[in-house]
């Protein structure tokens, strides 16, 4: 099972990333935009997904995904069972989430394996 702290230590390690506390949720962002957040419970976990393809996605593995809350349907955004991951899927979700709101030349930088500028 995928812990909150499993997810800390991936999202960290990106460039630019900025954890915060935020109505009893711990969010990941980058400057203003959030691009992963945890439940208060550490059950379920938000990510930056494109939101036409998240229908496609929640209805492929319903156990696994669920559509945002209706406050959040507005954002490119999905929600996943953490206990329905393992620790490779999360590093792919959270990374590709995290790519989302960098620039692409960061992202570029950190495939490479440079410090990002």
């Amino acid at each position: 099972m995928v812990t909150l702290d499993d997810v800390r230590q991936v999202a960290l390690s990106l460039p630019r990333t900025e954890e915060k506390l935020i109505r009893d949720r711990v969010k990941f962002r980058v400057g203003r935009i959030v691009y992963a957040a945890i439940s208060p419970d550490e059950t379920l976990m938000g990510f930056g997904f494109p939101k036409e393809e998240r229908a496609a996605l929640v209805a492929s593995e319903p156990d696994k995904f669920l559509m945002p809350i209706p406050s959040d349907e507005r954002y490119n955004w999905v929600r996943v069972r953490l206990a329905a991951i393992d620790q490779a899927e999360m590093r792919e979700l959270v990374t590709d989430a995290w790519r989302m709101c960098v620039p692409k030349r960061v992202a570029a930088a950190y495939d490479r394996g440079e410090a990002a500028r």
